[in-house]
């Protein structure tokens, strides 16, 4: 199968998300399955000198959008099986940041128009095209609106994948023909247009051959409104078409045993090296050096969803426990400065570190004993499968991804691999946090037990491929595992 994976950034060139992770994962997966692979994503100004010296330029072309004839430069880079292409145009992409700037809705509908061109320009048609988020929600827009003129385009088929659907790509109509270069019939029908606004995640929606959210529980979600940000009724009506594919993680990138990032490399065998990471970890952060006592740890953004709330509630309740904390991220500034505020009051037992910093953040993963996301809402979430990879048991909320991979810990039978509570409230996470603290400290066997089953769990991505395969073949038609032909034998000859 001929796959075109379309993405606004991807692992290890450029990154600010957990998409970037899918985008860098995924594709290696679905090769490595034996599929032809290509990824298509902007290149921007901060893709380091180290990759551009690796990419080959292929050509360049005029882009049509709208009314413009816009210049595509298409460099090229080949890396674990999969041909990465990097979309050039300085105008749109030579920016200081990746997102938010005035004019978003015109380089991501440049970008999309590119995903949609290049393959005629470079003589290779997919068979499928995934999509991810708003920023390529135009992709099946345009490939239903050029198939109407052009019967090459209309044998490809699109997968829209939507990782966080409160990000839609809203916009005033006035974009419709101006600058998306789309007949105002595609208003006029409903198909793109929500609240008066053009609403290009909308539109991709009920475009896409499948849509898919990144876990079983977020796509069940999506069909409500609390979740679904005013999307409910669409994603309803696309139930027949939805699912949930838990995304994976890089169990290569994320081994604890071969990780250069972290002080004393360990394995579920042999656990000796995460007491050295924490010890270093204290040390690293301005902690005390108590060994028996737990580590908490946060590795996110400092933002509402996050679920911050929770913890600026019952913050001091908290540290009456015997336990210390570490808070990596930045954010709103109301979160920043209260955690600065009561790490000065916990000096010793709580560190904060407003930034994000890849190997600080992995040094809490191996030198944490719990790892703390309480999020209001959550469609996969890859911190809690990185925390149980590294041997630090999660603490969460069940809601999208983090129910579908944290099972709560039930004492009477000895099982599950995190701890859970269901409601968003203070005081039932407090609970959680509670029981965690003290099974640490007075029962270390049962925790020994229940980190060795977080560490065995599997997330890699060859699970998530083979679904995401499922898909995609029940929208091309290919048949998957593919049918292997009989052998003609003299006997089973005709005549």
């Amino acid at each position: 199968m001929k796959i075109l994976f379309a993405a606004s950034e991807a692992v290890p060139f450029i990154k600010t998300g957990g998409l970037a992770d899918v985008a860098g994962s995924l594709p290696k997966a679905l090769a490595q399955a034996g599929h032809e692979v290509k990824v298509i994503l902007p290149l921007y100004e901060g893709v380091s000198g180290e990759w551009r010296s690796q990419m080959t330029f292929l050509k360049y072309f005029n882009v049509t959008l709208s009314w413009r004839q816009v210049y595509c430069g298409i460099f090229q880079l080949e890396r674990d099986g999969v041909t990465y292409w990097f979309v050039d145009n300085e105008y749109y992409f030579k920016r200081w940041q990746m997102y938010g700037h005035f004019d978003d809705c015109e380089r991501f509908a440049y970008f999309s128009r590119a995903v949609i061109e290049t393959p005629g320009q470079l003589d290779w048609w997919p068979d499928i095209i995934h999509c991810n988020d708003w920023q390529t929600a135009l992709v099946p827009i345009y490939l239903k609106d050029d198939s109407v003129r052009e019967e090459r385009f209309r044998s490809i088929r699109t997968v829209l994948s939507i990782h966080n659907i409160e990000y839609q790509g809203r916009y005033g109509r006035q974009t419709l023909g101006d600058l998306f270069g789309l007949d105002h019939g595609w208003a006029d029908d409903g198909t793109i247009l929500m609240d008066g606004d053009v609403n290009l995640l909308k539109g991709a929606i009920l475009c896409a051959d499948a849509v898919n959210a990144v876990s079983p529980t977020y796509a069940n979600e999506l069909k409500m409104p609390y979740f679904a940000h005013r999307l409910d009724g669409i994603m309803r009506r696309c139930g027949y078409k939805l699912s949930g594919v838990l995304n994976g993680i890089d169990v290569k990138r994320y081994d604890p045993a071969a990780d250069p990032h972290i002080a004393v490399n360990y394995s579920a065998a042999d656990m000796a090296g995460k007491q050295a990471d924490k010890a270093e970890l204290q040390k690293l952060m301005g902690l005390r050096q108590e060994p028996y006592v737990p580590i908490v740890g946060i590795v996110s953004r400092l933002v509402s969803h996050k679920g911050l709330d929770l913890v600026c509630e019952v913050l001091h309740d908290m540290m009456e426990l015997p336990l210390q904390m570490v808070i990596l991220g930045k954010g709103d500034r109301k979160y920043e400065e209260f955690f600065q505020w009561a790490a000065q009051q916990y000096s010793g037992r709580m560190a904060v570190r407003l930034d994000y910093n890849e190997e600080l953040s992995m040094a809490i993963y191996a030198g944490a004993d719990l790892f703390l996301m309480p999020s209001k809402s959550e469609p996969c979430g890859l911190s809690q499968m990185i925390a149980m990879r590294y041997g630090t048991v999660p603490i969460v909320r069940e809601t999208g991804g983090l129910k579908d991979t944290v099972s709560p810990y039930e004492s009477w039978r000895d099982a599950g691999n995190g701890f859970t509570f269901a409601n968003y409230a203070g005081s039932d996470m407090l609970y959680v946090i509670r029981e965690a603290v003290y099974l640490y400290k007075d029962y270390p066997d049962a925790f020994a037990r229940l980190r060795a089953r977080a560490m065995a769990c599997d997330f890699s991505w060859a699970r998530s491929a083979g679904e995401y395969l499922h898909i995609y073949s029940t929208v091309t038609g290919q048949p998957w595992p593919p049918a292997e032909e009989p052998v003609r034998t003299e006997e089973s000859a005709p005549a």
